[in-house]
């Protein structure tokens, strides 16, 4: 009967959407013909930035009072997304204070007699854990954002921002891609591949380490960042955060994790964000891409994965697995035999989503099919895991809203740079906010030269991993390796434990870009 009802959703599924299909192209004929000619620009706000006509302007400074002279809510803006990132940086303090009241409460509860059964949960200390998920920051604050707009703008101009100015294609990318590439099939795939890597090192934690950190990021520039950052950080919780390395060298292997995959995906064209932004635009292809900027990653990679483990062998020798805990994960051996069928389904799916990652009615359509062949398939799969991938999708979409209205003063700033100043301020612009807006900015400046267009994208994708919003799959990694520090992952913690493998890249750009 289960295998019934699986194939009935999926011929459910299937059906729903060639009906879709088939009535979307009438509908979009109807509203074609209903639209008038000369509709006029529905979507005013914000303001192209030739509309400033500020041209003659040299200082940054004189253009920026201009802008915000003529748009005074260009302003309040970028204030509401200060407060949105200073309120990233105090997440594990929300995280700290709600773990103390939780205690309180229970104490609270445990001393009255009267109280009998288990202590139920503080709400108050719920709103603080609430408020210390880094995922829902930019999600709460887009809710000021709003009010603000409705007031200052118009309700007209701020729902036609909200449907039309901005795109969600790579927040709903990312839920696909992340919830598909943390199944059972794909991991046991990677971890297979891993292993043997790990094997040729001696299979031991240190060997592990450098095969998920070398190879790992790597796998960002054929599947997509998010899923090579999914399935690293699902496979460093299993073989090195399990262990409880020591804090510092904890937040030393994050910050390498997410330096490495925002570097890790551009050796090709096509499957990392800020790369995906300039390539149309500019010309780039896959073997541009290797050209000026793969062969200097990989090299950048293996210094900073080497100079990381001199300075961490000592911790990583000690961190040996406790032979009386059972294994999280049973090995392969003993594992369900997953099908050869299933997991070339698997991997069909992410290439399509990868194929059709700027189509929001594509990615919808593609992870429909895949829930009726997840359903199908049961019995060689996990508990599909939803709520970190929606949770990160709740925060790119945040995200997005705020960086869009962030382009009246980034644009300026990138364009009054040379190239080496270029380089280091994409670097910090890039910790500030998502480095594919940094370089989707960068292709709204004319005339740029290539030296330029190649600092600016070094820079951005260097600077990915120095905070959680430089890089899109950084949430995502956040969200799976969250639940290795007790008070969540500082801030400060990761800028630290990114910088010394932020400097490698930036140098590698300098010295052989």
């Amino acid at each position: 009967m289960a295998i019934i009802r699986c194939r009935l959703a999926a011929a459910a599924v299937t059906a729903l959407f060639l009906f879709a299909a088939m009535a979307l192209p009438a509908r979009a004929a109807d509203l074609a013909a209903a639209a008038p000619t000369n509709a006029p620009d529905l979507s005013p706000f914000p303001p192209h930035l030739e509309s400033y006509n500020d041209a003659d302007l040299t200082g940054v400074w004189d253009v920026l009072v201009n802008r915000v002279h003529l748009e005074p809510f260009n302003l309040w803006a970028s204030l509401i997304f200060l407060a949105a990132v200073l309120h990233t940086f105090l997440t594990h303090k929300f995280i700290r204070m709600a773990n103390v009241l939780e205690a309180k409460h229970e104490q609270r509860w445990q001393a009255d007699a009267a109280n009998t059964g288990p202590c139920p949960a503080s709400m108050a200390a719920r709103v603080l854990h609430f408020f210390g998920e880094v995922e829902v920051v930019f999600g709460i604050w887009v809710i000021p954002l709003f009010a603000l707009m409705l007031w200052r703008v118009g309700r007209q101009p701020t729902l036609d921002y909200l449907n039309l100015r901005v795109s969600y294609s790579e927040p709903l990318f990312v839920v696909t891609i992340m919830a598909i590439s943390s199944t059972k099939p794909v991991l046991q795939l990677a971890e297979r591949c891993l292993r043997f890597f790990a094997r040729l090192g001696g299979g031991g934690t240190g060997a592990w380490w450098l095969a998920i950190l070398t190879l790992g990021p790597l796998l960002g520039s054929l599947i997509s960042e998010p899923a090579a950052m999914t399935i690293s950080a699902l496979l460093l919780g299993r073989q090195f955060y399990a262990l409880k390395p020591p804090p510092r060298f904890a937040y030393a292997t994050l910050g390498l994790l997410f330096t490495n995959i925002s570097v890790g995906g551009v050796l090709t064209h096509y499957a990392a964000p800020p790369v995906l932004m300039v390539a149309g635009p500019w010309g780039w292809n896959t073997l541009f891409m290797f050209r000026h900027f793969g062969w200097i990653v990989l090299l950048g990679i293996a210094i900073a994965n080497s100079g990381y483990y001199l300075v961490f062998r000592k911790a990583l020798a000690q961190l040996k697995p406790d032979p009386e805990a059972p294994p999280a994960e049973p090995p392969d051996e003993v594992q369900t035999s997953i099908p050869v069928w299933v997991t070339v389904g698997h991997l069909l799916f992410m290439a399509a989503l990868v194929w059709y990652a700027h189509f929001p009615v594509f990615l919808i359509g593609v992870f429909l099919f895949y829930l009726a062949f997840f359903e199908v398939t049961a019995d060689y799969q996990s508990e599909l895991q939803l709520r970190s991938p929606i949770l990160v999708g709740f925060f790119l979409a945040g995200l997005v809203i705020h960086g869009g209205l962030q382009q009246w003063w980034i644009a300026p700033v990138l364009s009054r740079l040379n190239e080496v100043p270029l380089l280091l301020g994409a670097i910090g612009l890039t910790a500030f906010n998502d480095n594919a807006a940094i370089t989707y900015l960068s292709t709204l400046v004319p005339n740029l030269a290539e030296a330029m267009k190649f600092a600016v994208v070094a820079g951005a994708v260097t600077g990915g991993g120095l905070t959680v919003i430089a890089n899109a799959p950084n949430p995502a990694g956040q969200s799976i390796l969250k639940q290795f520090f007790p008070d969540g992952i500082s801030p400060l913690g990761l800028l630290l434990g990114a910088l010394p493998a932020t400097i490698v890249f930036a140098l590698c750009f300098l010295w052989l870009g």
